[in-house]
């Protein structure tokens, strides 16, 4: 009796009954208020980073390409020359074969000022024909290049450098035909997304209707896998050993891992590992068939809640909405940040040692787009070939200075935004699922908003907490982020010992991202039905889950297994619609709904399957968000509540079936119903 007492007050005592609870405590105050400060103050912080960012960011520098000058291709007073057109283009390819991407866009050691070098008699070696390809004039026929006669260079010289340049602008054209593919088939795409949200809600109602059945097959498809595993293993170890293959000590060690296969041994292996985990499942099976029902009736009671709330499956689209915003404010920021530093010219002339230019000091500041004359004190025809050279961005300045601490604060304020928002998800639904579970009467006694209802406390009282737990949750992604980083720079300095400490690090932070992950989800359901503050929220739920870790893993892994199914069923349906359909097998359906004929059928076939995924994990996440929720308030109902009319149980009729347990009627109904 002792040891039992100190297992049962080793994970907290038991919920006590409290006869004014009624589902979501309504009359709450506002909780971790310093968090709610903090965060705030954080947020009002990243406002200024994006102000800042926006004063001082120039994406022109990015977006529209620059001339020798400086000056932009394509706006301003250069609004009519939209394309930047390298002089010597050669000059690209002998520097470094390919034109290589800098914070100035391309760039390559090639004046690409033609005025200026034709004003200096510099003729081009060679007159290649040239398209526009992101705002630049690039090679377009090889065959057609003029060469003047006086030119040393040969037509296969230059096919032979330019080849390789030609070969990594392809993508100009690859980049045009997935616009018009998408053009083509955008509206097809929309129609095979529509459909995937059809599959997503007819799964769902397929659980309402037989979830039981549905785990059944799937229990029996694992078990059936696995005892095919069993025979194909035997199979070929019975032919190897037939054949008198030879062992793993006659094929001693090799690095070519294709030679294991036709070894006895390793067949003989692979039927005991499959053969034992056959033995286990059918064991866990036997002895878990009363949590595996359990599990089931939770499951049938989460699709009647979505059933009753159906606005809970179209809650993801609000929290997709502010991920974007999120997403997008980030990447602008970051963006503007990036292009901060401000344009440097200075003089530059073919020969400074030009008497005629002595006048001019050589990278002295100059305006590139005010009248070279009214800059200098004498005339420019005395210094032939004179610009005003573009030499870099300024490094100097205040947000040059702290550019780096700046996309750090981006980047910490993306993951905790991000966090936050689906923080937020998380604790509405629970806040309304929680609602369905305490309602005696099912579906009378229902709140008529459930989920609007949830969402307003949500954010009036709570918003520290889930500021909270987003942000404890963020400094582990944030660790996570610096090791990627580590190793990615100094994978090529890293001996072996250095490499396993990284890679158990890695190991150890992903591990404790995921903890966090289902602590905070626990900790957010408690919240929306208690109001109390994060670490009591969290305490709570982690000892209410430890004292029914049984029950805790087995509906875990049934939920996975349906979701996972759910989510196979829906990507698989629709990538093999789509492929059957854009790439036109289906004779009839090509005559009958006219599909486009695209360039590369891949590309729709694979935005719908990522539509389709995005989709069906919006919906299925709903559900598995309530199955949560449902589960703790019967973990719960089961302490804080006996059967009997002073306490009646608020579980479902066929759960309390399950646990033999029963609400027992009040001794004057009883009467009344015996007259």
């Amino acid at each position: 009796m002792w040891k039992e007492k100190d297992e049962d007050e080793a994970y907290g005592k038991p919920v006590e009954y409290d006869p004014s609870f009624r589902g979501p405590i309504k009359n709450r105050s506002c909780t971790d208020v310093i968090c709610c400060v903090l965060f705030l103050v954080f947020i009002a912080g990243y406002i200024v980073v994006g102000i800042v960012a926006w004063l001082y960011g120039d994406p022109r520098q990015v977006l529209y390409p620059r001339n020798s000058t400086g000056a932009y291709c394509g706006i301003g007073e250069n609004e009519k020359k939209p394309y930047l057109y390298y002089f010597n283009i050669m000059s690209c390819i002998e520097a470094t074969n390919i034109i290589t991407v800098t914070s100035n866009g391309f760039q390559c050691p090639t004046a690409q000022k033609v005025i200026s070098s034709l004003q200096l008699e510099i003729c081009p070696a060679f007159l290649l024909p040239s398209i526009p390809a992101l705002g630049r004039c690039f090679p377009s026929d090889i065959k057609s290049v003029v060469l003047p006669d006086s030119n040393t260079l040969n037509t296969t010289n230059i096919t032979q450098g330019i080849d390789g340049l030609l070969n990594t602008l392809n993508a100009r054209e690859i980049s045009i035909k997935i616009f018009e593919d998408v053009a083509r088939s955008w509206y097809w795409i929309l129609i095979a997304l529509a459909i995937s949200l059809v599959l997503s809600l007819l799964f769902l109602l397929l659980l309402r209707l037989m979830v039981g059945p549905l785990v059944l097959v799937l229990i029996l498809g694992v078990l059936g896998v696995l005892a095919y595993g069993i025979y194909h293993c035997w199979m070929e170890y019975k032919t190897l050993r037939d054949k008198g293959a030879p062992t793993i000590s006659q094929l001693g060690f090799t690095t070519n891992l294709a030679a294991y296969k036709n070894v006895q041994e390793t067949w003989l292996v692979a039927l005991i590992v499959v053969s034992v985990l056959e033995g286990i499942l059918l064991l866990l099976l036997i002895f878990l068939r009363q949590r595996i029902r359990i599990a089931i009736a939770l499951l049938e009671e989460a699709s009647k809640a979505v059933g009753h709330m159906m606005s809970t499956m179209f809650y993801p689209l609000l929290t997709f909405v502010l991920l974007l915003i999120c997403v997008a404010y980030w990447a602008m920021t970051a963006l503007y940040l990036a292009t901060s530093g401000q344009p440097r010219y200075g003089w530059w002339a073919p020969n400074s040692s030009d008497p005629g230019c002595q006048d001019v000091v050589i990278n002295e500041t100059c305006q590139p787009l005010v009248n070279f004359s009214s800059q200098l004190n004498f005339s420019i025809d005395k210094c032939p070939g004179l610009t005003c050279q573009f030499l870099g961005y300024s490094s100097s300045g205040l947000v040059q200075r702290t550019l780096f601490n700046l996309q750090i604060y981006g980047v910490l304020g993306l993951f905790w935004t991000i966090n936050w928002v689906l923080a937020l998800g998380q604790c509405v639904l629970a806040g309304a699922f929680a609602s369905f579970y305490w309602a005696f009467n099912k579906p009378k006694d229902i709140p008529t908003w459930p989920l609007g209802a949830a969402f307003i406390r949500t954010l009036c009282y709570h918003t520290g907490s889930l500021a909270f737990g987003a942000l404890i949750l963020t400094l582990v992604q944030m660790v996570r982020v610096i090791l990627e980083y580590l190793d990615h720079k100094l994978k090529g300095a890293q001996n072996p010992l250095t490499r396993c400490l990284m890679c158990c690090l890695k190991c150890c932070f992903w591990c404790l991202e995921k903890f966090i992950k289902f602590l905070n989800r626990n900790a957010y359901i408690m919240i929306a039905i208690y109001g109390k503050n994060f670490c009591v929220s969290a305490k709570n739920a982690f000892m209410l889950l430890m004292r029914n870790i049984v029950r805790v893993v087995v509906l875990d892994k049934v939920t996975d297994l349906l979701l996972f199914f759910g989510k196979l069923l829906v990507v698989a349906g629709v990538g093999v619609l789509s492929f059957f359909f854009f790439t036109g097998r289906i004779p009839a359906l090509k005559e009958e709904f006219r599909s486009p004929n695209l360039n590369y059928y891949w590309l729709p076939i694979m935005i719908t399957i990522l539509g389709a995924y995005v989709i069906a994990s919006g919906f299925f996440s709903t559900f598995s968000m309530c199955v949560d929720t449902l589960f703790l308030c019967f973990l719960e109902d089961q302490e804080r509540n006996d059967g009997s009319p002073e306490k009646p149980y608020y579980m479902p009729k066929n759960l309390m079936k399950i646990l033999g347990k029963k609400n027992k009627r009040p001794s004057g109904e009883k009467k009344k119903r015996k007259k």
